[in-house]
């Protein structure tokens, strides 16, 4: 059983500029909804973390650089405001906030540093310290995956466990795939793919598949980062350390979502506006 789940958060966030050049672009607002049904503007990373929380996961590691103090500040909890705002009746939010914090004093959690933005791959290689010799979960923290009951994160770790998948990732069609890292595969079982090559923004795409940060890994992910070159800006990429455990034959699998599961991505100005019109996350 997975426990561990780490979530790379140490992004620069330049797409987002100017908004991101003080704010870490994983604490944007998402709407959402509180139990009382009422709207609220929750961080996206507050967003994810209560998902995987509630999905059974217990030990957390984020991944964070220079700049990003108010991620650590978001998951301190903070007392004395739950109070201030009980003085001031305002028990739904008091309550709201209160059982974001329990969740908190219930998990581990620990914050790795990345010096440098040098790639999503040496971002998830910081995790070995943490994940040791087990498996985990990896999600970046500009990503979220809404779905009735975490269907995404169980049908997920059940294929995961299923084919004893080294690496197991979630796939969506797109109409625009050379804007991502795109998957070829065979279709072993409706929406379930053995992957047999990876590109990255291909300019002729053969598919329209197109991977989501959001992976399941055995340890043996940080064997083949370990064998990447750094690109021509000086990153590592996690794309290509894919294409190594594909070439060394490893179990790789895409789960494409299903209709009813939907992905939210605030990578883009565009992408975060197109939340904004069309997504309340319902709790």
């Amino acid at each position: 059983m997975l426990k561990k789940a780490v979530i790379p958060a140490a992004g620069l966030g330049t797409r987002l500029l100017p908004i991101t050049k003080e704010l870490p672009k994983e604490m944007l607002p998402i709407v959402a909804l509180m139990r009382n049904g009422q709207p609220c503007l929750k961080p996206m990373l507050h967003a994810i973390f209560e998902q995987l929380y509630d999905a059974g996961f217990r030990e957390f590691a984020f991944i964070v650089g220079r700049g990003k103090r108010a991620i650590e500040d978001h998951f301190s909890p903070d007392e004395d405001f739950i109070r201030n705002l009980e003085d001031k009746n305002k028990e739904d939010l008091a309550c709201e906030l209160q059982e974001f914090y329990n969740k908190i004093n219930k998990s581990t959690i620990v914050f790795i540093n990345q010096p440098k933005p040098k790639g999503f791959g040496d971002a998830v290689n910081r995790a070995a310290i943490f994940t040791g010799n087990e498996n985990f979960l990896m999600q970046a923290g500009d990503d979220l995956i809404l779905s009735k009951n975490n269907s995404h994160l169980r049908r997920a770790t059940q294929i995961f466990e299923k084919y004893n998948a080294d690496t197991l990732f979630l796939v969506e069609e797109v109409q625009d795939p050379g804007k991502y890292g795109v998957i070829t595969g065979k279709e072993i079982k409706p929406d379930i793919f053995q992957v047999t090559n990876i590109i990255e923004k291909p300019k002729k795409p053969p598919s329209n598949l197109a991977i989501i940060a959001l992976y399941l890994f055995k340890p043996i992910i940080y064997k083949a980062i370990s064998e990447v070159e750094p690109d021509k800006n000086g990153e590592m990429q996690l794309a290509d350390a894919l294409k190594i455990l594909v070439e060394w034959n490893c179990k790789v699998y895409g789960l494409k979502l299903s209709p009813a599961e939907k992905r939210v991505d605030i990578g883009t100005a565009e992408s975060y506006l197109a939340m904004l019109k069309s997504v309340a996350v319902k709790e």
